[in-house]
């Protein structure tokens, strides 16, 4: 199909907002929410350092403060969005540290809040692959049926070395094993992968795209790596320093990324974006707009779109299981 490239409005891939104004008939946006929890990386149970890459914000570094209960909240990172735009809906988006690391009563309370808002049309909550037991399940599943539940799981490689240098602390298997229960209970998971992680070629970073890409996922974030001030990566970065991508090689490595992901897959991020105040490197991706506008051009001059790859990427590592 000639036009395929053009099946997203004004881009060439099947982005969130395209689907958000599809699906409610107008702009949604996303409120970052703190539940209060902390991760078994840092409280001891696997680790306390948390992952090399984690701020001390545990990757909540724009959500309001866990001591407003969900309400308050909501209606705090409300007036900040309605500063810029006159939204009316709102996903409540659990993002700092792990998600369902707490208990039942905990989470049901703090979930139910959130949904049982008028404003909110979505729940979305990031956690981690190897922490959603039987009894997280059954409560997603439940609250689910009342409005759309989002699981964002973050792999972030399927390389077991790289894996291990960031210390994400679960295995391929345990990720395997939660994306096929939250397919099973209809709960739609969004898949967070980082470009440029220390050690990683292109093509190691494709087969993580084409791997995830060949399960019932329903999104996908590709988050570039960025080093923060604060973290065990910034330490490893001075000490040990290695190479980080520059603009043009990471708008053709999203084009590649965007060519191979299967049309029906909502990318959900195609940049990362930490506080300006931490960024140690690369300084290039605090200009955000710059870097959507190279990869939007970049995609244009390749005549690049989602899906356009078709063949798979050829991997051996997809005999992974």
């Amino acid at each position: 199909m000639h036009n395929t490239q053009m099946l997203w409005g004004d881009k060439r891939y099947y982005s969130l907002d395209y689907y958000l104004k599809k699906t409610y008939g107008q702009k949604i946006y996303r409120l970052s929410l703190n539940g209060g929890m902390t991760c078994p990386n840092r409280d001891g149970k696997l680790d306390t350092r948390g992952c090399i890459f984690c701020s001390s914000g545990g990757s909540g570094d724009f959500a309001t403060s866990p001591l407003l209960s969900v309400t308050e909240q909501i209606e705090a990172a409300k007036e900040k969005v309605r500063t810029k735009s006159n939204a009316q809906k709102f996903i409540a988006y659990f993002q700092a540290y792990t998600n369902t690391y707490a208990p039942i009563p905990y989470l049901r309370k703090l979930f139910m809040e959130a949904i049982m808002h008028p404003d909110i049309v979505i729940l979305s909550i990031a956690t981690r692959p190897d922490c959603l037991d039987d009894d997280v399940i059954d409560l997603l599943c439940e609250i689910n049926a009342i409005k759309p539940v989002w699981i964002e799981l973050g792999l972030q490689t399927i390389h077991p070395q790289t894996a291990k240098f960031i210390r994400s602390g679960f295995t391929l298997l345990d990720f395997n094993c939660a994306v096929n229960r939250l397919h099973q209970c209809n709960i739609p998971i969004i898949v967070h992968l980082i470009l440029g992680l220390k050690d990683e070629t292109r093509d190691m970073m494709l087969d993580s795209v084409d791997y995830v890409s060949n399960l019932p996922i329903s999104g996908i974030k590709l988050q570039l790596l960025h080093i923060l001030k604060g973290t065990d990566l910034d330490t490893e970065y001075h000490n040990h320093p290695f190479p980080v991508m520059d603009l043009d090689s990471y708008a053709n490595l999203i084009a590649d990324c965007i060519e191979l992901l299967p049309q029906n897959i909502v990318i959900h991020r195609i940049t990362g974006d930490g506080p300006k105040s931490l960024l140690t490197a690369p300084l290039w991706s605090a200009d955000k707009k710059r870097v959507l506008n190279t990869i939007s051009k970049t995609l244009k001059e390749r005549n690049s779109y989602q899906g356009k790859g078709g063949i798979k990427w050829q991997s051996q590592i997809l005999s992974i299981k």
